[in-house]
């Protein structure tokens, strides 16, 4: 069988650009050199995309730019292609798939989603429409209350606004979430611009904080609890994870990649009761089904100590790095990181002839 050629598109112009390069190159890794022909497409932090010709580990430990060459990807369906540009002259590379491996902004919210629609391009995982809902955190959040899903009490403002608003703001957040609560952009990756205010004037800085990084700011409660994690893989039908949880020292946890060794552990499988592992691969079905999610996901919940499980977050394009909870979920359910890949491959593929039939 012909080879196909997969574009790994990688870095980003987010601030999880080195996390996406940690992902990107275990994605590689993990692909079988039998089956396909690995085009790395790197994009730098200024949003120059370049082809990369370096290793794995300059991907990696994001060295890559001076091993790589300009190149576009071209929006002309009737192509399909990379437009490898050097010396003032291009070629033309086609591409069979695209596996966006972007964290955040410029990448995870539905932008490069429709740069590949616009080329026809198959890609791996969620379409424009559900990434973009799935990065906007009140938008989940208005999906997820609307489908009956419980979750933590939450609250938004227009960030753009907060000097003559700010007073009102905290007066309402006061009395629906109180102290300490957590607050965040609405659109932003990781734990970038997210602080936790134990007290008014914290929630003040915190605000303000946050609007640096998006117009729209979120105010959640604060739960005292456990965290755990759900993988879910699939389109029309998903295929559901056991439960892994998140035990951290720190504040609030923050992505993967980031967290100091020592501070966090992953416990898979989680040691829940059956009835609350049910509960949380149910609510990780419906929300999948809520923002028309496909492909992949990892799906967030909190635990009260009452044992009431709350949603959190659904990723449309978790970490790969060594320490991500999504490979080691199916990991644990005996699919190997190689055969995970050509899962979610496949799933791109039948996704486009589905789409355009």
């Amino acid at each position: 069988m012909k080879k196909l050629t997969v574009a790994v598109l990688f870095g980003g112009q987010s601030s999880e650009h080195e996390v996406s390069c940690m992902s990107a190159a275990n994605m590689i890794a993990a692909l079988n050199e039998e089956k396909y022909d690995v085009l790395p497409v790197g994009i730098t932090k200024k949003g120059n995309w370049r082809i990369c010709h370096g290793s794995v580990d300059v991907i990696r430990e994001g060295r890559w730019e001076p091993y790589s060459v300009d190149a576009i990807l071209s929006p002309d369906a009737s192509r399909k292609c990379l437009l490898k540009l050097v010396g003032g002259k291009y070629k033309e590379i086609p591409v069979d798939v695209a596996i966006p491996a972007l964290h955040g902004p410029w990448g995870e919210d539905g932008t490069v989603q429709g740069l590949l629609e616009l080329a026809q391009i198959p890609y791996v995982g969620c379409g424009v429409l559900s990434s973009a809902l799935s990065m906007d955190k009140v938008y989940t959040k208005l999906i997820a209350k609307a489908a009956k899903i419980p979750m933590a009490k939450f609250f938004w403002c227009d960030g753009r606004h907060l000097a003559e608003t700010k007073e009102k703001v905290m007066d309402q957040a006061e009395k629906k979430l109180g102290y300490p609560c957590f607050v965040k952009p609405a659109n932003s990756g990781s734990s970038v611009g997210v602080s936790k205010a134990k007290n008014r004037e914290e929630l003040e800085k915190a605000l303000f904080y946050a609007a640096k990084y998006d117009r729209k700011v979120i105010m959640e409660e604060a739960i005292d609890g456990r965290e755990f994690e759900c993988a879910v893989l699939g389109n029309e039908e998903q295929h559901i994870s056991g439960i892994g949880e998140i035990v951290t020292r720190l504040e609030f946890y923050e992505d993967d990649a980031k967290c100091p060794k020592g501070d966090t552990n992953l416990i898979i499988p989680a040691k829940v009761d059956g009835e609350t592992l049910a509960r949380m691969r149910k609510i990780s079905e419906k929300i999948y089904h809520a923002v028309d999610a496909s492909g992949l996901a990892r799906v967030d919940f909190f635990m009260e100590k009452s044992g009431r499980v709350l949603f959190n977050e659904l990723n449309t394009m978790p970490g790969f790095t060594a320490m991500s909870m999504y490979p080691m979920l199916w990991e644990e359910e005996g699919m190997s990181k190689t055969e995970l890949m050509d899962r979610l491959i496949a799933l791109a593929l039948e996704r486009d002839r589905g789409i355009c039939g």
